[in-house]
């Protein structure tokens, strides 16, 4: 048997171990990451908050801290009788608007104006083809004098024979035929000189002047245009003179009328005194509600529509053009019934209890509608409200409020406390 040949092969060295990663500086990165998003979503959150909610976030850092609250100027939410106001479209007037039209015919030769100009009483407007009408007053006037001629020939033959019937020489039928044809010399003559004057005013149609002063508000013909008896040829009216004017239900009328007696009639009381007035409100003009001088509600009502016209004679000055839309305010029931009665039962009969808080306390944003309410501590609270009508100053606010919560009447004030 052979011995068994062994080889050994060389122990190849041991490969060296590779140094473990650290595992801090591993996480470091995926840390620092988390950290950045996080940084930026709370950053985004903070702007998308709205002012007042940024400042309840502080507040309790504030409190915490024992910072001071400043007072805010506040209004206390109370009940109260509100008068639903109701409101009708309407349209400004001129109490005084004339439409200028042709008395004659003829056509137009001359236009001094245009439409918006500023016109004094009697100034020239436009004139009218007369050429007809002066040769027809130049006949006229040669017409009159030949009637004085015959009536002046008539004056003298009758004074011949009045002399000659005083000395016999004529007999009384002769004195009676002269003194005929005098006065009827006397008649003729009379009778053209009125043809004239008339031909002299016929021509004083051609030249259209304005009546009074005031503003042109449209004139719809140019030159060349025929001028016919009943066309407009200018429309002009007065701006110092302005009014609202309205056609509200029969039904509504009796509020109207209480405020025109309260105002016109003589030794009204005190209750009669007090009640309220119709406002007028025109879109665009300062104040929002105007108060009218003079209103009146006409005393007859449309068969058709059943509605009666109000007008509201509206302050000198008012900003206010003919056609312009305006809006009626008539005051409500319950306003009505209080100021003519001063008794519970008529209170009793009104509408229901209202909130209310000053218009400059409300919190606009985009689709959020807020006021900012005074907590127990004096700190604003931004909270949503759902509003409903508004009067003059006042706003009705139908949810998000209670009697007798405060409200900051300064909102920019009160976003900036912490």
């Amino acid at each position: 048997m052979l011995p068994t040949r062994l080889t050994l092969e060389p122990r190849r060295p041991a490969r060296p171990a590779r140094p473990a990663r650290s595992l801090r500086r591993g996480r470091m990165p995926v840390l620092a990451a988390l950290a950045v998003a996080l940084a930026a979503a709370a950053a985004a959150f903070a702007v998308a908050l709205p002012g007042g909610a940024r400042a309840n976030a502080a507040a309790g850092s504030g409190t915490a801290t024992g910072q001071a609250v400043p007072a805010l100027a506040s209004v206390t939410v109370a009940a109260g009788v509100a008068a639903e106001a109701a409101v009708f479209d309407g349209v400004v007037e001129a109490v005084r608007q004339t439409v200028l039209a042709a008395q004659v015919p003829g056509a137009v030769v001359a236009l001094a104006v245009k439409a918006g100009d500023r016109v004094k009483a009697g100034q020239v407007l436009m004139r009218l083809d007369a050429r007809a009408a002066e040769q027809q007053a130049g006949a006229a006037a040669a017409q009159v004098l030949a009637a004085r001629a015959l009536l002046d020939a008539a004056a003298g033959e009758y004074q011949r024979q009045q002399q000659l019937h005083a000395q016999n020489y004529i007999s009384a039928a002769a004195l009676e035929r002269a003194k005929a044809q005098f006065e009827s010399a006397q008649a003729q003559a009379a009778a053209q000189v009125a043809a004239a004057g008339a031909a002299r005013t016929e021509s004083g149609f051609y030249v259209v002047r304005a009546p009074y002063d005031g503003v042109v508000s449209e004139v719809p013909v140019v030159l060349g245009d025929m001028a016919m008896p009943g066309r407009a040829l200018a429309t002009l009216y007065d701006p110092a003179a302005m009014r609202v004017s309205a056609a509200v239900p029969h039904s509504a009328a009796p509020r109207a009328a209480a405020g025109t007696a309260a105002t016109n009639a003589a030794g009204a009381g005190a209750a009669a005194a007090a009640a309220p007035a119709p406002m007028a409100e025109i879109p665009g003009a300062a104040p929002e509600r105007i108060a009218p001088l003079r209103w009146q509600a006409l005393p007859a009502a449309d068969p058709a529509t059943h509605t009666v016209t109000l007008r509201l004679d509206l302050p000198a000055g008012t900003a206010a053009v003919p056609g312009a839309f305006a809006r009626v305010w008539l005051p409500g029931r319950a306003a009505t019934a209080t100021a003519a009665t001063a008794s519970a039962s008529a209170v009793a009969g009104a509408d229901a209890t209202r909130l209310a808080v000053p218009a400059r306390a409300i919190v606009r944003r985009a689709e959020l509608t807020a006021v900012y309410v005074l907590a127990a501590d004096g700190r604003p609270l931004l909270r949503q409200v759902r509003l409903g009508r508004a009067d003059s100053e006042l706003v009705e606010v139908l949810s998000g409020v209670a009697a007798g919560e405060r409200v900051a009447l300064d909102p920019q004030a009160a976003a900036r406390v912490r």
